[in-house]
């Protein structure tokens, strides 16, 4: 397809995102890259993994999605270059990719380990440049898997411990995994989740609340509550959200990533 997309913890403040671009496209000058985002927090792998898990099936099949947050860079981490579901992905090896490996149908995946699809020097500090860039680039030209290094099995892989929800008897248990540009609070709690929580009970008698704070109902839209009023819904990525109409959640409950969010039924 020759479409690329990145996501990186880089910032646009460097030149860090511009010089990879300017890999790529020295090596496949007619690549189509799409910046995913490159605002993941410092060395949040949760938030790379859960970003790119929601939004990488938008993507015509055969896209590359680069996702670069690192912490490891320079150790004896590997890098990974996968097939999955008709995409490719280029990761760390430290447990970004495995909540969408593990619930693919077909993986096949390798350690890039081929010299001749890295830059000529590497950097102890930049391998979004000199190794996952060049290695996006070829695989944008049809350089196959196999060509790129050796194989290894998804049992081998990292294991990132994944943000999800957790279903207890009478709660539902989750946490804040993202807080997006208009400071909404995006939460592991999915619509399924919440589906498979109620049992057919309905949802407007479900309770929510971010740190044991008041309770908030599952509304639908933000305009059934007035301006500066909190409330939760479903987003657009099908996750339970915490949002002020008009104004900022983050702000109001003054809560970010990590903090503890339950769903439960009035009693």
């Amino acid at each position: 397809m020759g479409i690329i997309t990145l996501l990186t913890d880089f910032g646009l403040t460097d030149e860090y995102v511009g010089v990879m671009k300017g890999v790529i496209l020295g090596i496949n000058p007619k690549a189509k890259i799409v910046d995913l985002t490159h605002h993941i927090p410092a060395q949040s792998i949760r938030a790379a993994s859960f970003l790119l898990k929601t939004s990488y099936a938008y993507f015509a099949p055969g896209t590359i999605h680069v996702a670069v947050v690192d912490p490891g860079v320079g150790s004896d981490r590997q890098i990974l270059a996968v097939k999955a579901d008709g995409h490719y992905f280029l990761a760390p090896d430290n447990g970004l990719l495995r909540p969408i490996l593990d619930e693919a149908a077909e993986v096949e995946a390798v350690i890039v380990s081929n010299p001749k699809i890295c830059l000529q020097r590497i950097s102890r500090t930049f391998h979004g440049r000199d190794i996952f860039a060049p290695a996006a680039a070829h695989l944008s030209l049809g350089t196959p898997l196999e060509d790129m290094g050796s194989s290894i099995s998804l049992e081998a892989m990292q294991q990132e411990e994944a943000a999800r929800e957790e279903q207890m008897p009478e709660q539902l248990l989750g946490q804040i995994v993202w807080v997006d540009h208009f400071g909404n609070l995006v939460t592991t709690i999915s619509k399924d989740g919440l589906d498979m929580f109620a049992q057919g009970r309905p949802w407007e008698d479900m309770v929510v609340q971010v740190q044991g704070g008041d309770g908030l109902k599952i509304l639908d839209t933000y305009s059934e509550v007035g301006r500066g009023e909190l409330l939760a819904l479903i987003g657009s990525r099908g996750f339970l959200e915490i949002s002020v109409n008009m104004g900022n959640a983050q702000e109001a409950l003054y809560a970010g990533p990590g903090a503890r969010v339950t769903v439960s039924f009035s009693k």
